[in-house]
């Protein structure tokens, strides 16, 4: 996958894997999904784009505790993270996947976080 996606030009931004008994998921941010879509499923990869929420996160202790608690206290369930970082400003940026993606934006936003 790495290599098909380098001779596209395609720059993963934030990727995780996970395995399982008959296979394993690989979720990525990427500079051109479109592009990356088509070049994975040509290579006979199954592919589908998720909605997820990235949000920047302080260089500190504590900091993605303090956005697991801002979510926790307005009840928001998260079914998975992983980490990125914004490549202007060098701080991390938390990828989330929730059940609804564009409530929970609206929750963050109100309560300080920044979106990327």
């Amino acid at each position: 996958m790495t290599n098909a996606l380098y001779e596209a030009g395609i720059n993963i931004w934030g990727s995780v894997t996970n395995d399982g008994a008959e296979y394993g998921i690989n979720r990525m941010v990427v500079s051109d999904p479109d592009k990356a879509k088509e070049v994975l499923t040509e290579k006979g990869y199954l592919c589908r784009f998720v909605d997820v929420l990235a949000v920047e996160i302080e260089d500190k202790p504590g900091a993605l505790n303090t956005l697991l608690t801002a979510l926790l206290d307005s009840n928001v369930n998260v079914d998975y993270t992983y980490l990125s970082f914004n490549r202007d400003s060098s701080t991390p940026v938390m990828i989330l996947h929730t059940a609804d993606p564009e409530e929970v934006e609206i929750c963050l936003r109100a309560k300080g976080f920044k979106m990327v």
